[in-house]
């Protein structure tokens, strides 16, 4: 490749290779080939001028960025797919790009036009809003369109075409705005849809007919390829079950959140996830052919992105129509003058209204983004605002789903040993954080176990049953151990269980009928859940729940350690969503906050729901907001950021209407004419849409998280 160096400092680069060297698409293409190398840590390129930017991390790489280059040809060009960063950033210059000509070709078509030509120009673009005020009428609505449509008739009317032209201006630039805030929410909604799959498990037959399985890139993978996809993963695929079941949760597909059961025969599609069991599936469609692709691609023309608030905005806006039409009405009536009258008409409150709050709600959402916090719609964040209960799932939340072993206790005829080594060859092939934390102390004791157990099989959230040397062998809950297996404990182990269960979350192993060990599981809360918990009790979050299958009073002494104000323990994960929708009954609005697969149908019945950074598949596929980091005080950022979008816009509106009413009372009492009147109405409205992009997390709150995040 021939470029020439344009930019060259520190750890910046930028190159140019000519126009028309490559397309747009051969562009993105070019961007996977650089991003390939770890050295290299963003590329930017714009395929007009063939300029190429290379932000890369070692000052020492830059002769071999150069080489890479050197080594690209024209026939090493492909066509790429733009990532979902590289369409956001599209978006965002487009609209900046378009706005820039809109301002400059009016201010210049200002100056070199004469008036003839701008009046003509202006009668040309007021017709629309005449027309659709005709069409408002005639159908008996009195909305907004009704009243831009009499302003700019009226106006027009009476000579004020520089009146009228400051209005459409200000109502083009609002068009654009609402626009751009539409696509902005489409792209982030497509985005937390978009399957993040790179490899999957192929299966093929060997020289001898025995299948295998070898991890393939998901690219490769064909039309009647078969792929194998286990407990917890997402079906990258639309497909045919061929071999085992599971239970398949679809609520991407269906929102319904309970799983539904799959063998043999039945179709699965792309997004879902194995909530239980091990399928064998037959690809049908891949990639862009998927039912998810298509429904992603189907978001291009929904309607059903807004914030709600966004849409009463508008109702709002066409509510106040009636009231404005009959001020000027009655302004004529009793003056019999028509430049009051007008002065009047020009205020137009839906104006301001309407161009504010969609102004608000991405600018919230992309101060989440840029707190690393994935909000997948506007309405989401409004809910989080309005949401007066929060619940946790304990693992993986208020805690650091990374427990320790720090007990093991033998009740039968194996020794200590035995028990955490049996333990450790059941739970080795299940990757939950209690069997890692079992495999991890057999590990540290130096215990070799070895596969003396018959296949496993995982019952989900109770646990796991085999056959040991010829005997049933189980490993769990006390409630999967004792009310679903049937084993009896002694007085001797309950005393035991009784001793440990307070501060411990107990796993149990029974073999052959007879409860033989049991391991002390140690789940420490998180430094910051009770600060957390605190700030989000001052903020307005009064009602804290705890959910979590510990006993009693392991349940009970976190729950008083911790300020929580309900708790449930000894919950299976069936019965979180029934809890859910109890709270909701009652008349709460509900946040619920999980990490794990048996938090999915939870989060599916909440107001809102949160999943922490380290979650399952398919908790990040049903939440609405995902959080990117590791810390709880990201909740209480993601409150304060949600009403502080609410407060922004219900300000705005109370501004708007004082401003606005104060302009009506000067224009009814002949202080200001129809054209000051607008130029301040417009102005206004101008200044009111800048104001709605500025950050609702003010310093002193960012600096108070900032202090509080360093201090755990």
């Amino acid at each position: 490749m021939i470029y020439k160096i344009v930019y060259d400092k520190n750890t910046r680069l930028r190159v140019r290779v000519g126009r028309d060297i490559f397309t747009r698409e051969e562009g993105y293409g070019l961007i996977e080939t650089l991003s390939k190398y770890d050295f290299i840590d963003e590329v930017t390129i714009s395929h007009k001028n063939g300029s190429i930017l290379i932000f890369y991390n070692d000052v020492n790489k830059k002769a071999e960025i150069l080489k890479i280059l050197d080594k690209i040809s024209k026939d090493d060009l492909y066509e790429g797919k733009a990532t979902d960063e590289i369409k956001s950033k599209e978006i965002s210059d487009n609209f900046f790009i378009n706005l820039s000509k809109k301002i400059l070709t009016r201010y210049l078509l200002e100056i070199i036009l004469p008036i003839p030509l701008k009046k003509l120009r202006i009668l040309y673009y007021a017709s629309d809003y005449i027309l659709k005020g005709l069409d408002s009428l005639t159908s008996f609505r009195v909305d907004v369109a009704l009243l831009d449509g009499t302003a700019t008739a009226a106006s027009l009317y009476h000579g004020n075409f520089a009146s009228v032209g400051s209005m459409m201006f200000l109502l083009s630039i609002s068009d654009m705005l609402e626009e751009y805030t539409m696509q902005k929410t489409k792209n982030t909604l497509k985005s937390s849809l978009a399957l993040n799959i790179d490899n999957v498990w192929k299966i093929e037959e060997d020289d001898k007919g025995n299948e295998i399985e070898s991890l393939f890139p998901l690219s490769d993978i064909k039309k009647h390829d078969k792929i194998r996809i286990r407990t917890g993963a997402i079906i990258p695929v639309d497909g045919v079950i061929t071999d085992g079941d599971g239970m398949i949760n679809e609520s991407s597909m269906t929102g319904e959140s309970l799983a539904v059961h799959k063998t043999v025969g039945r179709a699965v599609h792309a997004g879902t996830v194995v909530e239980e069991g091990s399928i064998a599936v037959e690809v049908l469609s891949v990639n862009d052919e998927t039912r998810l692709n298509k429904i992603i691609d189907m978001i291009e023309d929904s309607e059903e992105l807004k914030a709600n608030i966004q849409s009463k905005a508008e109702d709002l806006a066409d509510s106040i129509v009636p009231y404005s039409l009959l001020t000027t009405a009655l302004t004529y009536l009793f003056t019999r003058n028509v430049v009051k009258a007008l002065s009047v008409l020009m205020v137009d409150f839906s104006c301001a209204v309407k161009l504010t709050t969609p102004i608000s709600v991405i600018s919230a959402m992309r101060e989440a983004s840029d707190n690393r916090m994935m909000v997948k719609g506007g309405k989401h964040l409004e809910a989080f605002a309005k949401a007066d209960t929060i619940v946790f799932d304990k693992t993986g939340t208020l805690t650091n789903a990374s427990p320790v072993l720090v007990k093991v206790i033998p009740c039968g005829k194996y020794s200590e040993e035995d028990v955490l080594r049996i333990s450790a060859c059941i739970e080795e092939h299940f990757a939950h954080s209690v069997a890692t934390a079992i495999v991890n102390k057999a590990d540290e004791e130096g215990l070799h176990h070895e596969e003396e157990h018959s296949e496993v099989e995982y019952i989900v959230a109770h646990g796991i049953s085999t056959t040991y040397h010829g005997e049933k062998a189980i490993i769990g809950s006390r409630h999967f151990v004792e009310e679903d297996e049937g084993v009896k404990f002694t007085k001797k182990q309950e005393k035991i269980i009784d001793k440990n269960i307070e501060r411990y979350s107990v796993i149990y192993l029974a073999i052959g009928g007879k409860l033989q060990g049991i391991l002390c599981i140690d789940d420490p809360v998180r430094d910051e859940a009770s600060d957390v918990i605190s700030k989000l009790k001052e903020l307005g979050i009064t009602n804290i729940v705890m959910l979590t299958g510990d006993s009693e009073n392991a349940a009970k002494t976190i729950a008083e350690n911790l300020g929580i104000t309900k708790y449930q323990s000894q919950v299976l994960p069936e019965d979180k969503a029934n809890i859910i929708q109890d709270i909701k009954k009652e008349g709460h609005n509900v946040i619920m906050v999980g990490d794990g697969i048996n938090d999915s149908p939870a989060l599916s019945a909440a107001d809102v729901s949160v999943a922490m950074r380290n979650s399952s598949d398919i908790a990040r596929e049903v939440a609405d907001i995902s959080l990117l980091s590791d810390d709880l005080y990201d909740l209480v950022t993601l409150r304060l950021l949600s009403t502080g979008m609410l407060d922004k816009i219900n300000a705005n509106y109370s501004h708007i209407v004082l401003f606005n009413s104060t302009l009506i009372g000067l224009g009814i009492l002949g202080v200001i004419t129809p054209d000051t009147s607008s130029l301040l109405h417009n102005l206004s409205t101008m200044l009111f849409g800048i104001r709605s992009t500025k950050s609702v997390l003010n310093s002193s709150n960012q600096n108070e998280l900032t202090t509080q995040s360093s201090t755990v």
